[in-house]
């Protein structure tokens, strides 16, 4: 007798309308504290260059134990599809029944990984950062950048300035400012809110302006978030002032940085993974430079359950290292499946 299995299949039309900002945030947030409460398994990351600065793929897995799901998600990143019109980074997730080993779900993960990566972000601002930041300052005006802006904004009200810098051309910042707001429109805040009305509201309230120079800006920036893919620092020690926070998005892969490893030295450091983030992420240049060691990390799932402290004072400099663990894509995934089985949303096939 042949076993028919049901899996749903799920476009990126189908997460737009089902994942919101603060559920997401939620699923990341949950993600992090069942790590640090051994509720989880990651397994190794499988990560390689296809062309040299030009196409990148990615394969992350793990369990969920609280969840009775594994899975995986393949991610590659084309930057030159921008020429053709076509998204640089698409992908899918793939979940499994941690009972049977049986596949749940296959989910367009294009939409899902910008929303997961910009709750990330915005969770290192939102408990690392001073309780009062006023402005933010993105690195990087690629399309993840506004998943960045969206999530902080949702989850940090205080913030009512953002500044955009990119540090390849002012051009693109330019643009970014114009259309920044319209781009903002289309992701929904709470799926509770009808017509998204108080999220237009939040949106109307923020002054972004586009950087030429990112030294002026950061002279009254609270937060930054680097969202590049560059292999070098593109913000110094020297520019920066004491109290300000930094979650670094970019680096995900070895040879990766986007700030100043000196600014390690007098930095409070918190990573989504320790294994991870001393080897890929940010934090691989200061460890490689002798600065800092794997005992000076805290994950962030710690402070979430109450046991790391977090900032100390308005003062103090924090990092948030978030190189992207499956984790976060199997917590969302898994809201997202449930959602969809709720709402009756996506293609049934059998294998």
């Amino acid at each position: 007798m042949i076993t028919l299995i049901p899996i749903r299949i799920l476009s990126d039309n189908d997460v737009k309308n089902i994942l919101d900002i603060k559920n997401t945030v939620k699923c990341v947030e949950k993600a992090y504290a069942l790590k640090a409460n051994n509720q989880v398994r990651l397994f190794p990351m499988v990560s390689e260059v296809i062309f040299e600065g030009r196409a990148e793929m990615d394969i992350k897995s793990g369990m969920l134990k609280e969840e009775d799901v594994f899975g995986l998600k393949l991610v590659s990143w084309f930057g030159d599809n921008k020429n053709e019109g076509l998204p640089a980074i698409t992908g899918l997730t793939m979940l499994f029944d941690l009972k049977n080993g049986f596949p749940k779900a296959m989910i367009n993960a294009s939409y899902l990984t910008g929303m997961r990566t910009g709750a990330a972000g915005s969770i290192g601002v939102k408990h690392l950062s001073k309780q009062d930041s006023k402005t933010l300052m993105i690195v990087g005006t690629g399309v993840q950048a506004i998943f960045q802006i969206a999530a902080t904004l949702s989850q940090v009200q205080t913030i009512n300035k953002v500044y955009i810098y990119d540090p390849v051309k002012y051009e693109n910042a330019s643009k970014f400012e114009y259309s920044i707001k319209t781009e903002l429109d289309k992701i929904i805040n709470d799926i509770n809110d009808t017509y998204n009305k108080s999220w237009k509201q939040r949106i109307e309230s923020v002054q972004f302006v586009a950087v030429e120079n990112p030294v002026k800006a950061l002279v009254e920036t609270d937060a930054v978030i680097t969202i590049t893919p560059s292999q070098k620092p593109l913000i110094f020690k020297e520019w920066i002032k004491p109290g300000i926070h930094f979650s670094c998005v970019g680096a995900d892969m070895t040879g990766k940085q986007e700030i100043d490893e000196k600014i390690f030295e007098v930095a409070s450091v918190y990573v989504d993974d320790i294994t991870q983030a001393s080897t890929v992420g940010e934090t691989q240049s200061a460890i490689r430079a002798s600065i800092l060691g794997k005992n000076n990390l805290t994950e962030i799932g710690q402070f979430i359950l109450g046991n790391a402290k977090g900032r100390t004072s308005d003062e103090e400099i924090t990092i948030f290292d978030s190189t992207g663990i499956a984790l976060q894509d199997l917590a969302v995934s898994k809201y997202i499946v449930s959602k969809a089985e709720e709402m009756n949303v996506g293609t049934i096939v059998h294998i």
